[in-house]
């Protein structure tokens, strides 16, 4: 599974932006997908992440409320809507698809939000 991860970018504090992620090689319908970022100095954090087949979602308590992951298994994404951004959001944004003992990660994505 390949994973390819796009749109940051820089936005203003309060702002929003929408990561997605495609997969390609063979489909992630089974998988649970998820979001991870690495701030600057800091060690990579989860995020969020979804179950397989559309399931249930779990989120970090600092983006609960703020961020939403999805997934579109026709179109093999896995998106984050990302709003009310904060600075202290600034990372390298990585997907990751896994299954069993298999794990997957996207090339990562930055965003950048300035006060």
């Amino acid at each position: 599974v390949q994973l390819q991860a796009s749109g940051g970018g820089w936005v203003q504090a309060g702002g929003s932006l929408r990561l997605s992620c495609a997969a390609s090689g063979r489909t992630i319908r089974n998988y649970v997908v998820g979001w991870f970022r690495q701030a600057p100095g800091k060690e990579r954090e989860f995020v969020a992440a979804n179950s397989r087949n559309s399931g249930a979602t779990i989120y970090a308590d600092s983006v609960k409320g703020r961020f939403t992951i999805s997934r579109d298994n026709a179109q093999n994404t896995v998106y984050l809507q990302m709003s009310s951004l904060t600075p202290e959001d600034t990372a390298v944004y990585y997907c990751n698809a896994r299954v069993g003992w298999a794990s997957y990660w996207g090339q990562g994505t930055q965003v950048t939000v300035s006060s």
